[in-house]
């Protein structure tokens, strides 16, 4: 009589094969069972109200109601018991008898669909093969469209895309009118009166509550799925490392619901971004805000430092801290950094605008909360100024230090510009760690050796790092350039960090040049981002390459 309903019950709503039931089977009153609570567990919130219908509705014993479910495996998967998945009940009961969503509200959102063309790493005057990407995103107020960056992955004019309400099989063209990456939100323009016909932006709320339901709008058919905010705290976004506040909730999401609004009541609380994450609205409010005011992509501030907790008395101590003092170190300001050459290393950054940080970097958020330090400085725009109080050599200081837009990583950067290269005796140059280039230090490399007889037999310095031109240490690709450029020896050296070393004879090296460029029907030898003074005032006016003397009358390619 027991065995029967049990076999029922795995057979039907564990969804599990199971080959062997007689023998993955057991039935044992303790709850201390070894072999079955070190085992890996399944259940869906699904699955776990079936159980509570399924016990309810057994003729077995309290008792044995608490037992069975526990040790039934079904493939060496453990089933939850409903005494340990009381919490679980509870959350869908919470769910279930939360209001529905106004289904006016599908009216608002739509299929977002792009089509980008990314630029080869090796060869990066070339485009690759097309690849195509599929979100969602809302209207908002302004006759605007909202979604994520990553869906519409736009890179300068070799994107396209299209967006669709729901209900329709119509799509109409749209236009990327601003993108920020860091925070990976894009606005949409669609110059249609009949796309905008009856549909009502949707209004941005606030952060909600903990333990709050809210429903998740979009994927392949605008669909609605709920779940509980789990938390609210920074949170560095994959896509592009920016270090800025995000919200975790429970529902289900899937890819294409990227770029779909997060609802509570009535109003707007996020942006989904990530599978089980959401872009929150102070975040929206400030992307919006920002693009309105500024052509710049970056909105959010930085003091560009490192630092380090002083949750150890001794370090504490050290620093000559007093009981009530909390704050972090500084160990480096970066040279790109607002606060350079005005604060110091080993400074304790005490208050950021009268708000005390924490030994544990973190300050007073909302409800009790508390929040990494980092939230009051990136939700100011870069240009703005944050009053830093520090503590140096026991004493206290405080500086308006003027903030600086947070630095794209190479991903980011991929999409801002085209990317930067420089080819010599075949030899394509490429930074190997792109960041400013009139600014900033980086890494040069060979992506790609362009075959013929200048080169041949360096086959070795593919992805080889370079060190030094003519014996002086290289900066960037830009001072790279302007070395090899300026050469006024016979013949050019260049040593690599892997102590490798190149030698070409430059007149030769340089006739080479022109001759590779015109056998790969490649237009520049550099990208049109790297500005050199030898450069005349415009390279690249009429589409023509104006390059030096050695090159110039070579190299005078029409390109309309």
């Amino acid at each position: 009589m027991f065995f029967r309903p049990c076999v029922h019950t795995v057979g039907r709503y564990s969804r599990a094969r199971v080959p062997g039931l007689l023998s993955s089977l057991f039935f044992y009153r303790s709850c201390n069972n070894v072999l079955t609570n070190s085992l890996p567990t399944v259940t869906t919130a699904g699955r776990v109200s079936r159980y509570g219908y399924i016990c309810r509705r057994s003729s077995t014993s309290a008792a044995e109601r608490g037992v069975f479910l526990p040790f039934a495996l079904t493939c060496r998967r453990n089933i939850h018991s409903i005494h340990e998945d009381e919490k679980k009940l509870e959350r869908w009961k919470k769910i279930e008898e939360s209001h529905p969503l106004d289904e006016l509200v599908l009216d608002s959102v739509v299929k977002v669909f792009s089509n980008s063309t990314e630029y080869s790493k090796s060869k990066p005057w070339k485009t690759l093969d097309q690849k195509s990407s599929r979100g969602t995103g809302f209207a908002i107020a302004g006759r605007k469209i909202l979604t994520n960056a990553h869906v519409v992955m736009a890179m300068n004019d070799h994107t396209f895309v299209d967006v669709k309400r729901h209900g329709s099989q119509i799509k109409y063209k749209a236009k990327v009118q601003k993108i920020s990456h860091e925070c990976d939100l894009a606005i949409l323009e669609i110059d249609s009166d009949e796309f905008w016909k009856g549909m009502n932006p949707l209004e941005l709320g606030d952060i909600p509550p903990l333990q709050e339901v809210v429903s998740v709008v979009g994927g392949e058919n605008i669909c609605i799925t709920k779940g509980l905010v789990l938390r609210v705290e920074t949170r560095i976004y994959d896509y592009s490392d920016s270090d800025l506040l995000s919200i975790q909730i429970d529902a289900t999401i899937n890819d294409e619901n990227s770029g779909g609004p997060v609802i509570m009541g009535n109003k707007v609380v996020g942006v989904v971004y990530e599978i089980g994450f959401v872009i929150p609205t102070p975040i929206i409010k400030h992307f919006i805000t920002s693009v309105q005011e500024s052509r710049q992509y970056s909105c959010f501030g930085s003091l560009d430092l490192s630092y380090q907790s002083l949750e150890n008395v001794q370090i504490r101590n050290h620093f000559k801290m007093s009981h009530e003092m909390t704050g972090i170190l500084i160990n480096k300001i970066n040279s790109s950094s607002g606060a350079y050459k005005i604060l110091r290393k080993d400074d304790i950054i005490l208050a950021i605008d009268g708000v005390p940080i924490g030994n544990d970097e973190k300050v007073p958020f909302q409800n009790k909360r508390r929040i990494d330090f980092s939230y009051l400085v990136s939700m100011k725009k870069p240009g703005e100024k944050a009053l830093v109080k520090v503590l140096r050599n026991g004493k206290e200081y405080e500086y308006n230090i003027s903030l600086k837009p947070v630095k794209p990583n190479f991903t980011v950067q991929q999409f801002y510009n085209v990317p930067s290269y420089y080819i010599f005796g075949g030899f394509v140059f490429v930074p190997l760690t792109k960041t400013y280039l009139d600014s900033e230090h980086h890494q040069v490399k060979i992506s790609e050796r362009l075959a013929d007889d200048i080169n041949e037999g360096y086959q070795s310095l593919y992805g080889a790092q370079v060190e030094k031109v003519n014996g002086v240490e290289v900066k960037n690709l830009k001072h790279l350039c302007e070395l090899i450029e300026e050469c006024s020896t016979e013949d050019l050296r260049l040593e690599f960090k892997n102590h490798k070393v190149l030698v070409l004879n430059y007149e030769s090296a340089k006739k080479a040049t022109l001759q590779i460029l015109e056998r790969h029907k490649i237009k520049s030898v550099i990208s049109k981002d790297i500005c050199l003074p030898m450069l005349l005032d415009d390279p690249f006016k009429d589409n023509k390459i104006n390059l030096l003397p050695w090159s110039v009358l070579p190299l005078m390619f029409d390109f309309s």
